[in-house]
């Protein structure tokens, strides 16, 4: 009995590595393929015969928005059900029916059709977190960090390549057989997580009596002061990014002026954030381990806030890009530090619902800030959007910083603390 425990756990630590790298692979490829179409869906609405003006731009945001709105709603009951009959279970459900999903807009013949796909698309969606459940418990503790850094990388590498990959394939094979190949490549995700990704928790183990509900779940995890707060940073983030993306293109033409390449200068500066998270989320994440996870998400904050008020101050084109460089690295020191300290104060057995809910948060963020950013810019004008980023984020801070405190103490981290006790005496 001992024995078969114990090659468990082996086989556990060994393919810890093999799980990361594969699941990194698919949160690539599944970000990657969404974000392949999301730039053209103006471009495809004129194909489905949406007249350009007012109409195309209400088109183009219901759609949009479609998705993050069914997937908020949608990711706690996945989560529920991940952490009662499996994880895998759940990647293989996400990725299977994303592949569909996106195959069928190919064949839509009209906006409605579109709109109705586009919301099935997000209640389908949830690779991440059961990826990211997978990760938080089969990898070793004085890992984690480093593990979450990497695994995020994947989602952001998908999101830097995936538009250029589409406009490329758009040119080639046009819009319509881009969404065949995107369902493609996620079909290629399905089959490598089937295949090869391995979840050594037992479905069920540790759940608790009283979370059988999605509410009831929910009341659990706020039971624990931290995880509301944690929730509250995930959506903070993407409310920052998303709601000063409509202005970047006005902020670069303000500061470089109408002239050439100014199409370029914008691609340049909506894409910088997402390198420097890709580059900096392992490193970061890597930190964490060996120092305490609060440090480290405190300090990106504050790095957050500080870098939104510097937007003000901006006179220059290479100011904007050297700005939009830094947040993404402090970007790259809060969503890793989010989900290593989740798993810190999750109940065992209901991480996947943690995560669910953590990107119902992201979900949650991704339509608040378009629509506050927007609503607010005819009174506080361009600038004003980034000063009122920065004071909810301040706010944000200060609340986490009461939840969770500062470490009083050095702590050398969880890798640190397991190195020493393997020192001889």
């Amino acid at each position: 009995m001992t024995k078969a425990g114990g090659d468990a756990a082996t086989d556990e630590t060994r393919n810890w590595r093999l799980n990361l790298a594969l699941l990194w692979a698919g949160n690539f490829l599944v970000t990657g393929s969404a974000t392949m179409v999301i730039p053209f869906l103006p471009l495809y609405l004129e194909e489905l015969g949406v007249p350009d003006g007012g109409g195309s731009g209400l088109w183009a945001g219901a759609i949009f928005a479609a998705h993050y709105v069914s997937l908020f709603v949608c990711q706690p009951i996945w989560g529920r059900l991940a952490d009662r009959y499996g994880r895998k279970p759940m990647l293989l459900r996400a990725s299977f029916g994303m592949a569909v999903v996106m195959a069928m807009m190919g064949f839509a013949a009209t906006p409605l059709q579109l709109l109705l796909l586009r919301l099935l698309n997000g209640a389908f969606a949830g690779f991440s977190p059961s990826a990211t459940a997978i990760v938080s418990t089969n990898t070793p503790p004085e890992r984690i960090g480093m593990a979450m850094g990497t695994l995020h990388s994947g989602n952001i590498a998908g999101t830097v390549t995936g538009p250029l990959i589409g406009g490329l394939l758009a040119e080639w094979i046009g819009l319509r057989g881009v969404f065949s190949v995107t369902g493609a490549v996620m079909l290629l995700a399905a089959v490598g997580t089937a295949l090869w990704v391995k979840d050594y928790r037992k479905p069920g183990a540790g759940g608790e009596t009283d979370a059988s509900s999605v509410l009831g779940g929910l009341r659990v995890l706020c039971r624990t002061k931290e995880i509301p707060a944690l929730l509250a940073v995930s959506m903070m983030i993407q409310f920052a990014l998303t709601g000063s993306l409509p202005f970047i293109p006005l902020f670069v033409k303000e500061l470089h002026g109408d002239g050439e390449l100014l199409a370029l200068f914008v691609g340049l500066v909506s894409s910088v954030t997402g390198v420097s998270n890709m580059l900096f989320a392992p490193l970061l994440g890597r930190l964490s381990d060996r120092t305490d996870p609060r440090r480290v998400l405190l300090c990106s904050m504050g790095g957050a806030c500080l870098v939104a008020v510097l937007h003000l101050a901006a006179t220059a084109y290479w100011q904007l890009l050297a700005l939009r460089f830094l947040l993404g690295l402090c970007i790259g020191g809060l969503i890793p530090t989010v989900r290593t300290l989740l798993k810190q104060y999750v109940p065992k057995g209901m991480e996947t619902r943690a995560y669910s809910f953590d990107t119902s948060a992201v979900s949650l963020g991704s339509v608040l800030g378009p629509l506050l950013s927007g609503a607010s810019f005819g009174w506080i004008g361009l600038r004003g959007v980034f000063l009122l980023t920065a004071c909810l984020m301040l706010l944000n801070a200060c609340w986490t910083w009461k939840r969770l405190g500062w470490p009083r103490s050095s702590p050398i981290g969880a890798r640190g603390a397991a190195e020493q006790a393997n020192k001889p005496i």
